[in-house]
């Protein structure tokens, strides 16, 4: 009995007799069209198969010629080690290749194209000739597949090597050519892909010519060479090398900067053996990495390398090749985390390019802040365990000058708030011996290793003075420096806070008068229920009534903020996640929300001792460029921007 099925139209509905019939083979020529849709999808997949195929064939010279953004031509030519002669028309064959026999093979694929049916896939929607020449043979051979019928092989001239040239893409589907976006377009997909595989192969030279224009002439070169050429010079100047391994995983590459960021991820390029991928375990990994330092919706920009087993990871999982599975995702989380997180903790103040990773600055001060700074050494502070401190030649200095009593009066109608000792600021002295330097939150075999200061001057220098309350001026080796004063101590505790954390609990400082406050019952209730626990994020509260709270203790490092903002910040996250998640995945974001509290605050009138002190601290504090929200926490201006403003030398 046939089926009847309802099918809707426009004047209403009605029967459709659906026929049965028998199942049947396709034929290859079908099915290799078939295989195109998904292997590919437009020009830059053809070249992607085909430069893959060039580099697995050994070549070291590559030349890609393109016409109408690829749509009417491709051609790839390189000086690999060819195809044989009885072995070409094989090679238009699917699943016809020479780089796996077995499941075993597959299981741990060494090269970058194994399936077989790339060049078949590409000859059956196009005009495809592919000619090629061993190294030992006399002659090259070459055969032409039009509509996906293969020609006899035929004598060629060509140099020991391989060409495949694909003309008119999709000339015989229609349809799918309709889909095929403008030549501007398609050409834009091919330079990406082209500057894709020649950044991860730098020792291959490359060139890349467009419409009879060369675009592209990249020599064999360095890796750093192959970066900068195709990534900028402003990425490498800004960069963080990055070098580590675990096992038999290493990681190699630059990052960039959290100041150099992007608002896309055009720029994150991410190999894994020579492979270009997108894989949802690396991208949250880095980014997860970035999340203390970037700002906001901005991508970070990367050239990484991830080199491991090939029997660790599966490539067979897309047609495209372009996504891959790791059979131990977690440990390559952890791994890629840890050594961008490693990177990027040596982005203290003072310190920037691809030497600061892993590098370290002075943590010595010339001048000790006030016991009440919010700057002084605190209880529990991270300490360098006895660590020798480094002395800089360098002292706060005045400036001699006959002023007149008028003079002073009005000074001090401005300045009131700077205190006597300050105001009065003793003559340099060299020979004397400098203040107690502050505790340094680096380890002591960092310390012992750090380069000496040019001179004995500080990274960062020496204060000068302070700017509307909002920022600290210091005058540096290369010129000026301008410190953000609240978004760098918003960094300094930050950094203190979790290093406590991970030890063990933030040490809290005792309220002498406890401080209440109205509050909801909500608030009441998780106070009852998480109060005890919260003391290990150094806040005591207690109840007083059940609309009343009262903070009894805070953080050492933020006993200078409003304990109250402090008290409903906690409370807020502890209600929302939960006092586990918050302990635990939520535990960052809740540090810099106290930090923010406990930062100085803006029109905060500073000493200039304290103010050499968040110097001090700036330069021995991880992630110290960027604030907690990203932004950067100081600017530099050399003696050139300067003399530039005031045309010096023209």
């Amino acid at each position: 009995m046939r089926p009847l099925l309802f099918l809707p139209s426009c004047a209403g509905w009605h029967y459709h007799v659906a026929l049965m019939k028998r199942i049947h083979k396709l034929p290859d020529h079908l099915v290799n069209q078939i295989a195109a849709g998904e292997v590919v999808e437009r020009p830059a997949s053809a070249l992607k198969e085909m430069l893959e195929n060039s580099l697995d064939a050994g070549a070291d010279k590559i030349t890609v010629d393109l016409a109408q953004g690829g749509i009417k031509l491709i051609r790839v030519t390189d000086n690999g080690i060819g195809i044989d002669k009885d072995d070409l028309p094989l090679a238009l064959d699917r699943h016809a290749t020479s780089k796996i026999q077995s499941l075993d093979d597959l299981e741990q694929v060494g090269t970058l194209g194994f399936r077989g049916e790339g060049l078949a896939s590409v000859g059956s929607v196009s005009r495809l000739t592919l000619t090629s020449r061993p190294a030992d043979s006399p002659h090259a051979h070459q055969i032409i597949a039009i509509d996906g019928a293969l020609h006899p092989v035929e004598p060629a001239a060509h140099a020991p090597g391989t060409s495949v040239e694909v003309v008119d893409l999709y000339f015989n589907t229609p349809a799918r050519r309709k889909f095929l976006k403008s030549e501007n377009t398609e050409y834009a997909h091919c330079e990406a892909t082209f500057e894709r595989i020649a950044l991860a192969h730098p020792q291959v030279e490359f060139l890349l010519r467009h419409n009879g224009k060369v675009v592209w002439r990249l020599p064999a070169q360095s890796l750093v060479d192959r970066v900068t050429a195709l990534l900028g010079k402003d990425f490498t100047a800004s960069s963080l090398a990055v070098e580590t391994a675990a096992g038999k995983m290493t990681l190699s590459g630059f990052i960039g900067s959290p100041t150099y960021s992007k608002s896309s991820r055009d720029a994150q390029f991410f190999y894994v053996n020579g492979r270009f991928v997108r894989d949802k375990t690396a991208q949250h990994a880095l980014r997860q990495a970035y999340r203390d330092v970037l700002h906001h919706e901005r991508h970070p920009v990367y050239a990484l390398f991830l080199t491991m087993d090939p029997a660790g990871v599966d490539v067979n999982v897309h047609p495209t090749k372009i996504e891959v599975r790791f059979r131990e995702s977690q440990a390559i989380h952890q791994f890629l985390f840890h050594s961008l997180n490693k990177a990027l903790a040596g982005t203290s103040a003072g310190l920037t390019g691809p030497s600061a990773a892993g590098a370290s600055p002075a943590e010595s001060a010339p001048t000790q802040a006030a016991p009440d700074s919010p700057f002084a050494t605190r209880p529990g502070a991270p300490a360098s365990g006895g660590a020798p401190a480094r002395q800089f030649a360098y002292q706060q200095q005045s400036i001699p000058l006959q002023v007149v009593r008028e003079s002073i009066g009005i000074y001090d109608k401005l300045f009131s708030g700077l205190r006597e000792e300050e105001r009065a600021a003793p003559s340099a002295n060299l020979d004397a011996d400098p203040a107690p330097a502050l505790p340094s939150m680096l380890p002591a075999a960092d310390i012992a290793a750090l380069p000496p200061a040019s001179e004995g001057m500080p990274p960062l220098g020496f204060a000068l003075a302070q700017l509307h309350g909002v920022y600290i001026l210091s005058q540096c080796e290369e010129g000026l420096i301008v410190v953000d004063m609240h978004a760098a101590h918003e960094r300094i505790v930050y950094e203190r806070l979790k290093a406590a954390m991970e030890t063990d609990a933030i040490p809290m400082q005792p309220l002498l008068l406890p401080v209440s406050f109205a509050a909801d019952r909500m608030e009441v209730a998780t106070v009852h229920e998480h109060g005890e626990a919260m003391k290990a994020l150094g806040v005591e509260l207690a109840t007083l009534s059940p609309t009343q709270l009262a903070v009894r203790g805070v953080p050492v490092w933020l006993k200078d903020g409003n304990p109250v903002d402090l008290a409903r910040a906690v409370l807020k996250d502890v209600r929302e996640f939960g006092l586990s998640r918050v302990l635990t995945e939520r535990r960052n974001e809740l540090l810099a929300t106290m930090a923010c509290h406990g930062a100085v605050r803006a029109n905060r009138q500073l000493t200039l001792a304290e103010m050499n002190a968040l110097l001090r601290d700036m330069e021995a504090t991880e992630r110290s460029n960027q604030c907690n929200h990203g932004r950067p926490t100081w600017a530099r201006l050399t003696m050139k921007d300067l003399d530039n403003l005031f045309m010096r030398g023209r």
